[in-house]
């Protein structure tokens, strides 16, 4: 492709703003990116003991590769599902596999979903809070 001259509308110091459309999607399911996070794998298996934590080597590279997934709430506790994810918004993510429509979802700050342990007991609080700036 030969370079032309840009058209005589365009000078040199103009500028403009311009929102560009990577990728659409209908139908999908999507989460809020806040509650995607990133765990080992050894950060995600129980807590072993006696026998079965000498049988695993210390340095075991296995253990310390990255899942990224979010926290589902069942039974009253936060269970890590790994997830594959697709298009990314501004403020969502999609969803490819690891999820169903209707599963209850752990969000918070970023605090709180990077420090929060699989099978953490949670309390589900969906209030919605209203802040009156005039008072």
């Amino acid at each position: 492709m030969a370079l032309t001259d840009p058209p005589s509308e365009i000078r040199p110091g103009l500028s403009c703003n311009a929102k560009i459309t990577t990728a659409t999607r209908h139908n999908v399911l999507t989460i809020p990116i806040q509650a995607l996070t990133v765990r080992t794998k050894g950060d995600l298996e129980p807590p072993k003991t006696g026998v079965q934590a000498a049988a695993i080597a210390p340095n075991d590279k296995s253990l310390k590769e990255e899942v990224q997934g979010v926290f589902v709430v069942h039974d009253g506790k936060a269970e890590f599902h790994k997830v594959e994810t697709g298009i990314t918004g501004a403020t969502d993510i999609e969803v490819l596999n690891g999820l169903s429509d209707g599963d209850q979802i752990v969000t918070g700050s970023y605090k709180v979903i990077r420090t929060i342990r699989n099978a953490a007991p949670v309390k589900v609080d969906n209030r919605i809070v209203v802040v009156d700036s005039k008072t």
